[in-house]
């Protein structure tokens, strides 16, 4: 099964300083049809204007992973934690049992970041945090684990979930193949670009929903940059 979801079709909340799209119900946007993909609970993509940003805030018992498309996102936390992840770059927060933290752009242009929150394997992980650069040119032709919880991702920003989030830069005409299994749960958007999987062709910014597959095979119809989540 590959279903596109529109970027049109997604929820969608602007309050001035932050404009918001909502793959899956949150905040004040709710579609019973879309609360979860496998684990994947959030997929939100958000446009954060200049010297602004989320002041400090909790979370709890749950993965969040942020993949900055333009500009760099400004992270501090509770347990002494500061950095600043720019485009192209992830980083990762583990809530665990309860972590409070800020995330400004304080930049003087707009910062554009997907941001992904997955259901852990248990209650009660330590909280932690952490970043990391995934150079472009890395990613070129090939998906490239960025942060997982599967034991063979040795090398990704850690998290704890049976779960990989994967990007690629992929060139026009090119073809990109992902292996999964068919019980596993796919969940792919172009940040940038066109691409088609099978008959479904997505555009920048929609979603493709994909299970009961072995392989998903990517062709780019524009040179595209692509984030996936694979989760049980």
């Amino acid at each position: 099964m590959i279903e596109l979801r529109p970027f049109a079709s997604l929820g969608a909340a602007n309050h001035g300083w932050l404009d918001a799209h909502h793959h899956f119900s949150f905040a004040g946007y709710y579609d019973p049809a879309r609360t979860q993909w496998g684990r994947l609970r959030v997929w939100n993509d958000d446009a954060i204007a200049p010297k602004s940003g989320f002041p400090p805030h909790g979370h709890q018992d749950m993965e969040i992973v942020t993949y900055v498309r333009a500009g760099a996102i400004s992270h501090g936390d509770n347990l002494g934690n500061k950095g600043r992840t720019e485009a192209g770059d992830v980083q990762v927060m583990s809530a665990g049992t309860g972590i409070q933290h800020s995330e400004y752009n304080l930049e003087d242009q707009e910062t554009r970041i997907f941001q992904l929150w997955i259901v852990p394997d248990a209650r009660g992980h330590a909280p932690s945090w952490g970043a990391r650069p995934f150079p472009k040119e890395g990613r070129h032709g090939q998906f490239v684990t960025l942060a997982s919880g599967l034991p063979e991702d040795g090398d990704a920003l850690p998290i704890h979930a049976p779960a990989r989030v994967a990007g690629a830069f992929i060139k026009a005409g090119e073809t990109v193949r992902y292996a999964t299994a068919p019980e596993r749960h796919v969940y792919l958007v172009p940040a940038s670009g066109r691409v088609r999987i099978g008959s479904v062709e997505a555009l920048a910014r929609d979603g493709v929903a994909i299970t009961g597959e072995t392989e998903v095979a990517v062709t780019a119809l524009e040179d595209s940059e692509v984030v996936l989540v694979d989760t049980d």
